[in-house]
């Protein structure tokens, strides 16, 4: 959790937060289905231990966050691309709505989704 002390008292910024944000910029990328671990889609992958990252993570020392972020990216997408523009996007839009450095954003192809139906006609 960031906290900042302010004449007025302090201002706190949960873990979640920051999460949902990543969550929410690695969305907005292009190429971009889901964003989660891909463990839990057979029973196997329910018992597994991949089943139980989170989709997002975040690791905060001395201010400063560390970022992992587990995308689905679309079938016929460039992935290393693709991984590239999130890293970006979660960096960027963390450090905007926040005021949070972010150190570093790791990003995890963890499945691939079928093409979106516009792409497949």
């Amino acid at each position: 959790m960031d906290v900042r002390n302010t004449a007025g008292g302090s201002l706190q910024i949960s873990l979640d937060v920051i999460a949902k944000i990543a969550r929410l910029a690695a969305l907005e990328v292009d190429g971009v289905a889901d964003v989660s671990s891909g463990g839990a889609q057979t029973m196997r992958g329910l018992l597994s231990k991949t089943s139980l990252q989170k989709d997002v993570a975040v690791d905060m020392k001395d201010g400063v966050a560390a970022v992992t972020v587990h995308i689905i990216p679309y079938y016929g997408s460039k992935v290393m691309d693709v991984c590239k523009k999130v890293q970006e996007n979660v960096k960027q839009t963390i450090q905007i709505m926040t005021g949070i450095t972010v150190s570093r954003v790791n990003v995890v192809a963890a499945g691939l989704a079928e093409p979106k139906a516009a792409d497949a006609e």
